[in-house]
């Protein structure tokens, strides 16, 4: 029979995977909020890691990221995307959860408090211009989250950013 600490060492022994989450959030004009943080390079949007150990869901983490980095405090729209981004020499892989943050008004956008120990800027940037701020998998689930939006389909499943099926 199995034991509660054999069964602990067994979930020891699994593989890692980080989840993180975050809210696409546009303005009147289809533009998309992109934040500048100061620990990587390229832009990002408002969102970030899921503190599941204090029991935190991917919109739960969507909604305190978007409060901390943003300074807006709002419920979030439906899931757009699931992307599996695989993991790297320095990271594990990462499941990442991508919510409507909707259209922000004139008076949201002037509400913008950037969390100043991770971001430097923020802007609004046209779908176009997309590739120039964000890298890699993170580019493309945002097309694709912005694909759903225009279709009116329901979340896309994704990996590395690209559509599964």
């Amino acid at each position: 029979m199995t034991t509660t600490e054999d069964f602990a060492a067994y979930i020891a022994g699994l593989p890692r995977v980080l989840a993180g989450a975050a809210a696409l959030f546009r303005d009147a004009e289809g533009r998309v909020l992109l934040v500048e943080p100061n620990y990587r390079e390229g832009w990002a949007l408002p969102g970030g890691t899921i503190e599941s150990d204090q029991g935190e869901t991917p919109r739960q983490g969507a909604r305190r990221e978007t409060l901390e980095e943003i300074g807006l405090d709002r419920e979030l729209g439906r899931l757009l995307a699931v992307d599996w981004v695989p993991g790297t020499t320095v990271r594990p892989p990462l499941v990442a959860y991508l919510f409507d943050g909707g259209v922000l008004t004139e008076n949201d956008l002037k509400a913008i408090r950037l969390q100043e120990e991770e971001l430097l800027s923020w802007r609004l940037v046209p779908r176009a211009d997309l590739p120039e701020y964000l890298l890699g998998a993170l580019g493309r689930r945002v097309t694709a989250a912005l694909d759903v939006l225009a279709e009116g389909a329901g979340a896309v499943e994704l990996e590395d950013g690209e559509r599964v099926g």
